[in-house]
């Protein structure tokens, strides 16, 4: 039942002010960790050169354990670039992090501003330098703000006279007025916002300290963890808790600030779950996304796990709170930030006194993660396991979602663009059965409306590239395959083998020919004229006929099966005796079901592996069961099911006699009639 008219639109306008306040957070996260990645091989140096060389760095702690030599016993240049000793008040690591650091940020954080202008740069390290000599502390929160606020202020003045400078006067227009306006940001950084920030960055540990000492900073993770998932990693790591770490690392030689958000423990604790208790395609990919991430780095490649099942969320959240409540029980931490996350930066960038307990940190997080996603992942499965699916919602959560003007959906009208439709691909998860099926129906109908020139194809939404003009799809995967082709035109359908949709296909197909296609609010590419034959299976007197690949063992008249689950697995074990798949490939046509239902219509469905599992296909083959007390698909009556094991394109002709028998209630009727396994397999060779 649709919502009243008065609830409805005040829903939806909830949903979009959420939508509205996560993007506009990750706009701002991205902002600001766009002025810190870009310098963060500077952080590592800095934090390096700290490790080394300071009085309580790594060489006079190997020189104090296995040489006896103390710091009072003089350690020469180690002194004098470290700033202690007989180099105090000198030294390269207070001038980095007071003057160098915070001068980086504001000069890359001017240039982003000023459309990577080397102006704004100039000028924002102008600006940042006011705000540095005007406070007591690092200015790291300080050259976020001014540096960016010059180089847009500086973009709009240099609009106000660009046109109006006479020829020959460019060069001292430009130096002068980004020198005058350098020196009077600088002034007000200096006056405002060096001690702004100052009193800010000292609130700001003040309430760090009072967490960690009434040992609560684990909390944080409560929010931490799920922020993550939602892409506002680098926000939080690189827009508070570098600074605010780097702050508090100057004044205590290290910080649990930078381990907060940056511990790998919990993703490798969740990635190693899924390698032990997941299954398909989300247990096959874990251990190489665990190398990804626990040694590059690279945690954003544990999300889409987390996103497929929600729930694993509680597990980030224990394992988070266990690594900080490491690192707080061990008053351990890292002297600078641990960019990328990964181990070995982690480890290199802890001092001797925390190293035992960083480490502890990450592995006891790790564990703590693996033994609640564990249970979680044991609880049984519900249905969420698609992880292309989950990839898709984490990329566009990211925001990197390409928008498409004038599209079909299931939920709408038809669109309309500019320009004659020559290709239309069928998509569909794996590129084996769904879509081979449908291509076949609609190319029917295309062909029927005098159209021999539009090609039809199908293939896995993996393998879509964007120059197709026309792209089908079930509904549950249209989404992914707008990202994968946003200039094409999107069809979605439920019903593959009698779709309403096919007819507003061949109709927007017909407009587009007769010159009636409206232009949609975007300009879109030119569409691919043509797509190679060898896409385009077409029947030849050399086709394969079903006999060829569906052998007469691999029908059964008679299935036993219930339920559709029970229908996937018959279909599947006939497969595995013919010889052409191994046992793991009918698991693989479960993890497809649960992805988008392989229901035809028509009484038909045609379970098939994933694409990520056309590797283990030994040879192409087919199975044919049938259920004359007919089977609950999810809701609909199914009666045939044709099992597919697709290696190559061979079985796609076949696929397109399934479909043409199928539409005829004649050839239907005679399949249900048949009483030996000879007249299935001719009845499909005639289709």
């Amino acid at each position: 039942m649709s919502a009243p008219p008065d609830v409805k639109p005040a829903r939806e306008s909830a949903v979009r002010e959420r939508g509205g306040l996560r993007v506009a957070v990750q706009k701002l996260g991205t902002a600001l960790s766009n002025m810190v990645l870009p310098n963060i091989g500077a952080f590592i140096a800095w934090g390096l050169i700290t490790a080394l060389f300071i009085e309580a760095g790594w060489i006079t702690l190997i020189g104090e354990s296995f040489f006896g030599r103390e710091p009072a016993d003089g350690y020469g240049f180690v002194e004098t670039f470290g700033g202690w000793g007989a180099g105090d008040g000198g030294g390269i690591v207070g001038p980095m992090i007071t003057y160098l650091l915070p001068i980086l940020i504001g000069y890359t954080g001017g240039r982003m501003l000023y459309d990577d202008n080397l102006r704004g740069g100039v000028v924002g390290a102008i600006a940042t330098m006011g705000a540095v000599t005007g406070a007591d502390v690092p200015m790291f929160l300080g050259a976020m703000v001014m540096g960016p606020l010059a180089g847009w202020s500086m973009k709009k003045l240099d609009a106000l006279w660009a046109d109006r400078i006479r020829p020959g006067f460019e060069m001292l227009v430009n130096n002068f007025s980004a020198g005058i306006w350098g020196m009077l940001l600088a002034i007000v950084g200096f006056v405002a916002a060096g001690p702004f920030v100052a009193a800010f960055s000292r609130v700001a540990g003040n309430v760090v300290d009072f967490l960690v000492e009434n040992s609560l900073l684990p909390l944080t993770s409560i929010f931490v963890e799920p922020a993550k998932i939602l892409f506002l990693n680098n926000a939080i790591n690189h827009g508070i808790f570098t600074p605010l770490g780097t702050t508090q690392s100057e004044a205590t030689g290290q910080s649990i600030l930078f381990l907060v958000e940056a511990n790998p423990g919990p993703g490798l604790g969740l990635l190693m779950a899924f390698m032990v208790f997941g299954t398909g395609m989300a247990k096959a990919s874990a251990p190489g996304a665990a190398l990804i991430h626990f040694v590059g780095g690279i945690h954003e490649i544990y999300f889409p796990y987390v996103l497929m099942k929600p729930r694993l969320i509680l597990a980030m959240i224990a394992g988070g709170m266990t690594g900080v409540a490491t690192n707080l029980l061990f008053d351990s931490g890292l002297r600078a930030p641990a960019a990328p996350g990964s181990i070995i930066a982690v480890i290199l960038q802890a001092p001797g006194s925390s190293l035992l307990g960083v480490i502890l940190s990450v592995v006891l997080s790790a564990v703590v993660t693996f033994l609640v996603a564990a249970v979680l992942l044991r609880l049984g499965k519900d249905g969420s396991d698609d992880l292309a699916g989950a990839t898709a919602s984490m990329e566009q959560m990211k925001g990197k979602r390409s928008s498409v003007a004038g599209m079909l959906t299931g939920e709408g009208g038809v669109a309309t663009r500019t320009g004659t439709i020559q290709s239309i691909v069928f998509a569909c998860d794996a590129g084996m059965g769904s879509s081979a099926m449908g291509a076949s129906v609609l190319r029917r109908k295309i062909r029927a409306a005098g159209h021999d020139d539009v090609t039809v194809v199908n293939k896995a939404i993996s393998s879509l590239t964007d120059d197709v003009d026309l792209v089908v799809t079930h509904r549950d995967l249209t989404d992914r395959a707008r990202q994968r082709t946003p200039s094409a035109l999107h069809v979605s359908v439920d019903d593959f083998m009698a779709s309403p949709r096919y007819d507003e296909v061949v109709e927007l197909v017909d407009r587009s020919r007769a010159g009636g296609a409206e232009a949609v609010a975007e300009a879109q590419p030119a569409p691919s004229p043509t797509v190679p034959a060898d896409e385009q299976p077409v029947p030849t007197a050399g086709a394969p006929s079903s006999s060829g690949i569906l052998a007469l063992d691999s029908i059964r008249l008679e299935g036993v099966a219930r339920t559709h689950s029970e229908a996937i697995t018959e279909a599947g074990r006939l497969l595995v005796a013919a010889g052409a798949v191994p046992e793991a490939y009918v698991e693989s046509m479960h993890e497809r079901e649960e992805s988008v239902s392989t229901h035809m219509g028509n009484g038909l469905a045609i379970p098939h592996g994933t694409n990520e599992a056309k590797g283990l296909i030994e040879r192409t083959a087919i199975s044919f069961v049938r259920y004359p007390q007919g089977l609950d698909w999810n809701g609909k009556e199914t009666e045939f099911v044709i099992g597919i094991a697709g290696a190559g394109d061979d079985h796609l002709e076949v696929l397109q006699q399934v479909a043409g028998v199928f539409l005829d209630q004649d050839q239907i009727a005679r399949l249900r009639a048949a009483t030996t396994p000879e007249e299935v397999q001719a009845l499909l060779d005639r289709g």
